[in-house]
């Protein structure tokens, strides 16, 4: 039976830049090491081979790393705050041309309207009524989609952004309960650049989440720097 490893495939060796792997010993304890292969490696392959790390070491790094993104539901409630405001224009764009959209609806409705009254009155044939009432249908049809298209972009783009920060915040719960290949995938999601020497992991955040660690540790110092007072509403808003 293979091993579903969880950090296989993640690491590289930051001295020679070969993959860093899950190994078996003694059939219950899990190690890593560099691969070390010989016709890639820019270093001392055999040197790199026996440096090993145990696989709880480098989670509990993760871990702590993944801690980085946690924040509580003042902050959340603030970063909606700003979600809110950042995207103010691009909502009012889309309002703007949703706005356009049903007009031109509405008015395409009016002529079909019209003209059917004509075709009442006996003022133009039916052929051409159904011709040209055809043609405005589907224009109308046209329009709507276009209007739920702009409905859809401005409701998803914050559902994402919310999305985000609660991915964020509850990031480092869901890494610690996770099964080994639930955790890869959301390190993979969270983090790029993994390396490891000598038994220390060293990984940046994707975006946003780079953001996410870095504003956190502001209004952490800020928050200490004013014995308890928080002013995460002005650094988080501010970014």
């Amino acid at each position: 039976m293979t091993h579903d490893f969880a950090f296989s495939g993640l690491i590289a060796c930051a001295r020679c830049g070969c993959s860093v792997v899950g190994e078996i010993k003694k059939q219950k304890y899990i190690y890593y090491h560099c691969t070390g292969y010989a016709d890639k490696c820019r270093g001392e392959p055999a040197s790199c081979r026996r440096k090993y790390v145990r696989e709880e070491v480098l989670e509990q790094q993760f871990t702590a790393m993944l801690g980085q993104l946690r924040f509580d539901d003042e902050v959340l409630d603030w970063v909606r705050e700003a979600l809110h405001a950042s995207h103010a224009d691009e909502r009012h764009e889309h309002e703007e041309a949703i706005k356009r959209l049903q007009a031109e609806h509405r008015r395409l409705g009016e002529r079909i309207n019209a003209m059917y009254v004509d075709k009442l009155d006996g003022k133009i044939g039916g052929d051409f009524f159904d011709k040209m009432a055809g043609e405005w249908r589907e224009e109308q049809r046209r329009l709507q989609h276009d209007i739920d298209r702009h409905e859809e972009a401005e409701q998803s783009h914050m559902d994402e952004g919310v999305r985000l920060l609660e991915l964020a915040r509850n990031a480092q719960a869901l890494f610690e309960r996770q099964p080994a290949r639930e955790k890869r995938r959301l390190l993979n999601f969270v983090l790029s650049n993994c390396s490891w020497e000598d038994g220390e992991e060293v990984a940046t955040f994707r975006q946003p989440f780079d953001l996410l660690a870095e504003t956190t540790a502001i209004a952490a110092r800020s928050s200490a720097e004013n014995n308890g007072n928080s002013s995460k509403n002005e650094i988080w808003l501010g970014r």
